[in-house]
This record gives structure tokens, C-alpha cells and sequence, in this order.
């Protein structure tokens, strides 16, 4: 059955000024249990005792995801993953040849034994363990050198080989640097060889392709992509947690797998606790996402919602807003009335001069125009006025 991994907790800490402290990891992680997420990757705990710390009070809190902890392919740093009581453990170490000569300095065949040795090694401390083997910057690196450490990984116990795109290099448009080619040649060769691990993918976004690339790989036959809440992470960081959601129930996945009437809560609480605005143009969750304002979409949806989206806002939980300026015609003002309780101003022509005339002088000041706010200041303005008048 096809998985999502979340990594707000471990690559959206990576995000630089981000942190989560073990009480906020927690609340994070019960709400992505919550809309069913089906692994959750809390942190590395080489990298400090509080994330160890948060890890294990994740790993205690008896969710239904499994839990992770990501590992540098060290036996030392394994044990620390191990001892916080995890479900499912991600090691990590690129196979590229740019990388064994210039960072590692090792060649591939050591490379090659070190990765079985820990899988190994994690697999013996706990046969019922969850491994993911990901050799980092795997859509560079040389195919068959992937086939190759993927297969001595299975056979040493990963149940998991995840593709990542660490650098944000594959592209749907090159036919050998898509996660289609990426997909489907792996789990073909090692199928040749009835090894068949799960196939996940780790998408970045250095060039806006990282969604494009995980609806790829998911098309290819990916069985786990990672997500991020705010797409949080390294650089560009990774693929959005709501908006791939979205898309996968638009390409077949049943809506009925997720609760999505948690996500505005979610974002709130990740976008609070990392200090990090969420864009208002950002799909699905942005505050713009489903608010109208050019006069001639205001007046179609009004009539039919559909008519300027083509996303059905009931499973969301959102609703369509009404945004106020210089786009605005009669229709908005009107519009407006009506959702602040002041329908009967509605037949008042002069009045709903003044207000639309008062709108688009705020408008052109750079005023934000809410409707239950500045909106309704500056009806009672304008009121105020012709009763003056």
C-alpha cells in the first residue's frame, strides 16, 4: 500500500532558524497522526540529546504512524537511533563518485561494505525494524551503482531504498534524470533478482520541480514519498505535505485515507512553532489559495464556486473568501454587506457609491481591506457620513 513520509520534524528542522522542542515535535507529530500519515521521521539524535529525547517521547506516545529516527550509516550513531525506541530507522550514505573521492575519500567497494555492515548491524538489534537505506544524491549517481548498493542493502536487511533527490537535479522532462526512469529501472532489477523492497522518493525543490517530481515517481510506482508541512526543509526545501495530498486524490488515491479537516490546524501550529510565515499565493494552505477578488470572479462564485476553482473545498474545510480593492466592482461591496449582516444597505445606491469610492482610495494607500475588520470600519465611516450629510 502506497505510504507518506513526513519530515517536518527531522528535514523541516534543517530549514535554517528552525527549531522544535521536544513538547512542539510531539503536538506536531499527534496532528500528522491524526490526518494519517503513515511514518513520521522525528529528528537525528547524533545531532543533540534533546532531539534523542524528543524522538523517544514520540516513539512513547503509542501513535498508529511508525516512528522514525534518521542515522548517519554509523553503528555508533544507529545505537543512539536505536535506544529511543523507534519503529523505522533511515540511513543515509551517497554512493556518487564525486562524493567518495572529494568528501569521503574511500572508494566504492569500502563504501559498499560499510553500508551492509550497519544495516546489518540495526537489523540484528531489531529484526522487526523498519530500515530505509537512501544513497543520498542518488539521481546523480551512476545507475548502476545504485542498482548495486540497493541490492547489497535488501540483501543485508533494508526493507526500504529511498531515491533522493538531494540536490534538487531530476526533472519529469529528461528522460534520464526523471524518477520515472529512476522508479521503474530499479525496482525492475531488483525484482530480476527477487529482491523487492519498497521504493520510496525524496524530492527537493532547488528548482520547483519537487512536486512534479514525487506525482512522477508516485505515477512510476513509488510505494513512499516524503513530505514536509510548508515543503520546510534544506535550501528550497521539499514537497508540501497539503499540496501533495491533493494531487495524489486527483490521480486515485481515496480521499477517505486522510483527515484533512486537520491540515489549517497543522500549518498553524508548524508555521507558529518555526517562526515561518506561511506564502499567501502558497497552494491549498496559502491565505490567498481560495480568495476572490477581480470583480468578474466575484460575481461568477458567488453563483457557482467552480466556475474560478476547480478544487472542491468541502474535504478541505476551507471556504472561498472575498478579498476588497481596486479589482472591486458593485457585486463585491454588495457581497461583503451581506457576510458582515448589512444586507438591508444594499438598496442604498449613494451608500454603496461611498464604499466602493472609499475602498479603492484605501486600496491605492496599500491597505489590507478584511472584511470583518477594516470592511466593516469603514461601512460604519461612510454611514456616518450621509447620515451627516
Amino acid at each position: 500500500m502506497f505510504q507518506i513520509l513526513d519530515s517536518t520534524l527531522r528535514e523541516g528542522e534543517q530549514t535554517p532558524g528552525v527549531y522544535f522542542s521536544p513538547e512542539t515535535k510531539l503536538l506536531i507529530a499527534q496532528y500528522l497522526d491524526r490526518i494519517g500519515i503513515d511514518i513520521i521521521e522525528v529528528g537525528n539524535p547524533a545531532v543533540s540529546p534533546e532531539i534523542s529525547e524528543a524522538i523517544a517521547l514520540v516513539a512513547q506516545a503509542k501513535l498508529n504512524a511508525k516512528i522514525g529516527a534518521h542515522s548517519l550509516c554509523r553503528i555508533d550513531h544507529v545505537q543512539k537511533a536505536l535506544d529511543c525506541g523507534i519503529d523505522f530507522l533511515g540511513i543515509f550514505f551517497s554512493v556518487a563518485k564525486h562524493r567518495l573521492e572529494r568528501d569521503y575519500h574511500i572508494t566504492f567497494d569500502q563504501a559498499l561494505e560499510q553500508i551492509v555492515e550497519v544495516i546489518r548491524y540495526a537489523k540484528a538489534q531489531n529484526p522487526n525494524l523498519l530500515i530505509r537505506y537512501t544513497p543520498e544524491d542518488a539521481t546523480r549517481t551512476e545507475i548502476e551503482q545504485v542498482i548495486e548498493v540497493a541490492t547489497a542493502a535488501v540483501q543485508a536487511g533494508a526493507d526500504i531504498i529511498s531515491i533522493a533527490d538531494t540536490t534538487g537535479y531530476a526533472t519529469p522532462f529528461q528522460p534520464d534524470r526523471s524518477y520515472a526512469y529512476f522508479v521503474k529501472t530499479l525496482k525492475q532489477k531488483l525484482a530480476d533478482l527477487q529482491l523487492f523492497p519498497k521504493i520510496a522518493v525524496h524530492c527537493h525543490n532547488d528548482r520547483g520541480l519537487a512536486l512534479a517530481n514525487a506525482l512522477d515517481a508516485y505515477k512510476a510506482g513509488a510505494d513512499i514519498i516524503d513530505v514536509s508541512v510548508i515543503g520546510l526543509g534544506e535550501r528550497a526545501g521539499i514537497v508540501d505535505l497539503a499540496t501533495l495530498l491533493v494531487n495524489l486524490v486527483e490521480m486515485g488515491e481515496s480521499k477517505r485515507r486522510w483527515e484533512f479537516k486537520y491540515l489549517q490546524e497543522l500549518y498553524h501550529l508548524v508555521s507558529q512553532a518555526s517562526r515561518i510565515s506561511i506564502p499567501p499565493l502558497f497552494p491549498i494552505m496559502g491565505k490567498n489559495a481560495f480568495t476572490h477578488y477581480a470583480g468578474v470572479h466575484v460575481t461568477a462564485i458567488a453563483k457557482d464556486p467552480m466556475l474560478y476553482q476547480s478544487l472542491n473545498l468541502e474535504s478541505l474545510a476551507h471556504q472561498n473568501k472575498l478579498a476588497l480593492g481596486m479589482q472591486s466592482g458593485r457585486n463585491s461591496i454588495e457581497l461583503a454587506l451581506k457576510q458582515i449582516g448589512k444586507e438591508e444597505m444594499i438598496e442604498n445606491e449613494s451608500l454603496i457609491k461611498s464604499i466602493l469610492k472609499e475602498v479603492k482610495f484605501l486600496a491605492k494607500q496599500g491597505t489590507l481591506i478584511d472584511i470583518h475588520n477594516e470592511f466593516i470600519n469603514l461601512v460604519n465611516r461612510c454611514v456616518a457620513i450621509e447620515n451627516f450629510e
